[in-house]
């Protein structure tokens, strides 16, 4: 396994070989019967050549046209034996690539929603693009037209060499020897081709990623005129990406005019040394001119094969790069876990309880200076947590933390005593919830949208959830409900709804800890207040920690936790602090001067 900093893992040969073998093995009637067909095809095809050299002997034994009357029309029979039976191979072929491909799609889609979410925070979406779009098209295409071709291609190829072999051994191994120089280059291309195909995809990874970057952050590109560095950081992906193309084109150019040179040494050999043994009676002209037919049968199956080697070499890189993210690492712990601890099923730890327990958290980002110094926390089951301070503080990597979604650099953050990013995927996101202002509209109905959180839910808990969250009476209004579409071709939402929509999948994946990043931002204060206060109701029993930008969120919470400088500076309950006198109480007079209290 193989991965670029910040990538996700490749697949290397051996994982590569396993796969194909089980995607065989998931349809091997098919694929048996592909074979088979590909057999019949191939052994009619073998029965022209045979015939043109019995005529051939028979003419020169005086037959006459007789002989040609007689045999020409089996020569015919054949070759549409051969076409039907190819075509029908062909046929079964392309249904079992297309069913091949189609688990394959599934399998992707399965394992980038099993991805741990630091993983693809590392690798960014441009890398999960290019893997979902151009890799997984071009093992679509190998198995919808390159494997149906080079199966055929292969049959034939190998009953043409028996053929020759059976006809005579010594022109059999002469014309075998003839092969050697495309052996040889072969070998060469191999050698150098999928590592130089690996090379094109990251570069082609890196240009998804830097333009999706761009893209999404154009605002923030135009607002602090970073134009002329993003054009420049695009400047240097797409000069990579033409280096690593250009090589893979190199490869192709010294590869192929080596093949086509080389098809005509096999033909011209046999022909040559059987004239030499025809002229010392140790061979016949019909099985001559046989040989140099089949041989130059040979060549068609050949020239197809080596052409789709070329296309195998791509779509291997890209079937690495589809099947590595089965081996994307599980996510590590934070650090050992403390007190006892269940297991799963599987062997994976389980927290004992709900509570959360930060030890010695410090945190840095690669580029960048340290973020959190030594953060020390312990939030109580049930509790609502309000987490503020000012911009820079920390408080969103806190949350980060908390969720799982990064490990720190040192210390531990455990829930029921195991660490929070050693959770398996589908566990944590049942344990803990991270929701911030980046929401997403699938395509679909409403209840599409928020059956993702809870497939077996009711519309009863749906309205719910929807009402839990100020989003019941806007929903009635549109056309159809909940089985109103939204996105493209539907009603569109605008920032709030979308907001909405998101918290209502919260409240129906019903979490035990919910942690709220500016998850209201979008929403006017009094709304957000309200939401705020619903969800509290609604997820009663459960732990709330809001990152709190609005400082309402701290007065209505059980205590409040003072972030500055990527430090815990202060911990208690609103009035404490207040009366403290400290960092919370300057901000709580700050905003209270602006704002006033409800």
């Amino acid at each position: 396994m193989t991965a670029g900093e910040g990538l996700l893992p490749v697949a290397d040969r051996g994982r590569v070989r396993r796969a194909a073998l089980r995607l065989v093995r998931a349809d091997k009637r098919a694929f048996a019967a592909a074979l088979l067909l590909n057999a019949l095809a191939a052994g009619a095809g073998l029965v022209g050549p045979w015939l043109v050299g019995r005529i051939v002997d028979e003419v020169r034994a005086g037959q006459g046209v007789g002989a040609v009357d007689r045999l020409a029309p089996w020569i015919l029979v054949c070759a549409l034996a051969q076409l039907l039976l190819a075509r029908w191979a062909r046929a079964v072929g392309y249904r079992f690539g297309e069913r091949t491909l189609a688990r394959v799609r599934e399998e992707y889609v399965e394992r980038v929603l099993a991805l741990p979410a630091s993983a693809v925070e590392r690798a960014g979406t441009g890398d999960l693009t290019a893997r979902g779009t151009a890799d997984v098209a071009i093992v679509g295409t190998t198995l919808r037209d390159v494997g149906p071709e080079l199966l055929v291609n292969t049959v034939q190829a190998l009953f043409v060499l028996v053929a020759v072999f059976a006809l005579d051994p010594v022109l059999g191994a002469f014309g075998l020897l003839g092969l050697a120089p495309i052996w040889l280059a072969l070998r060469w291309y191999l050698r150098r081709a999928r590592d130089g195909y690996l090379a094109e995809g990251a570069a082609t990874s890196e240009v998804a990623e830097i333009l999706a970057a761009t893209a999404a952050g154009a605002r923030t590109v135009e607002a602090f005129g970073l134009r002329r560095r993003r054009i420049a950081a695009s400047r240097d992906a797409l000069e990579k990406s033409r280096h690593t193309r250009f090589y893979t084109l190199f490869l192709r150019t010294v590869f192929f005019p080596a093949v086509e040179v080389t098809y005509t040494v096999p033909v011209a050999g046999v022909l040559l040394l059987g004239g030499w043994l025809h002229e010392r009676g140790a061979i016949g002209v019909g099985a001559v001119v046989t040989a140099a037919l089949y041989l130059r049968q040979f060549t068609e199956p050949l020239d197809q094969i080596l052409m789709h080697v070329e296309q195998l070499q791509s779509s291997s890189a890209s079937f690495a790069r589809v099947e590595g993210l089965a081996q994307t690492p599980g996510k590590e712990g934070s650090g050992p876990a403390r007190g006892p601890r269940e297991e799963s099923a599987t062997g994976a730890p389980v927290p004992v309880d709900d509570r959360i327990d930060v030890r010695g958290v410090r945190y840095a980002y690669e580029r960048g200076g340290e973020v959190l110094r030594g953060v020390d926390l312990t939030v109580r089951p049930g509790e609502r947590l309000a987490v503020v301070g000012p911009s820079g503080a920390g408080k969103t990597t806190l949350s980060r933390l908390l969720a799982g979604i990064d490990r720190p650099g040192s210390g531990t953050v455990t829930v029921g005593g195991v660490p929070v990013a050693a959770l398996a995927p589908e566990l944590l996101r049942r344990q803990v919830v991270l929701v911030t202002q980046e929401h997403h509209v699938f395509l679909g109905s409403v209840r599409d949208n928020l059956l993702i959180a809870e497939p077996e839910a009711a519309d009863a808990d749906l309205w719910a959830a929807l009402a839990a969250v100020g989003a019941d009476e806007w929903v009635r209004d549109l056309p159809a409900g909940l089985d109103t579409r939204l996105g493209e071709g539907g009603c569109s939402t605008d920032g709030s709804q979308a907001q909405q929509l998101a918290l209502a999948r919260v409240v129906l994946a019903d979490p035990h800890t919910l942690i709220l990043d500016e998850a209201t931002a979008l929403l006017d204060p009094a709304t957000a207040r309200h939401t705020e206060r619903a969800l509290a109701a609604v997820l009663q029993g459960r732990t709330v920690i809001a990152i709190a930008h609005r400082l309402h969120t701290a007065h209505d919470a059980d205590r409040v936790a003072v972030m500055e400088d990527g430090r815990l500076t202060e911990l208690g309950t609103h009035e404490d602090l207040v009366t403290a006198d400290g960092a919370y109480a300057a901000l709580w007079r700050t905003w209270h001067g602006d704002t006033a209290e409800p």
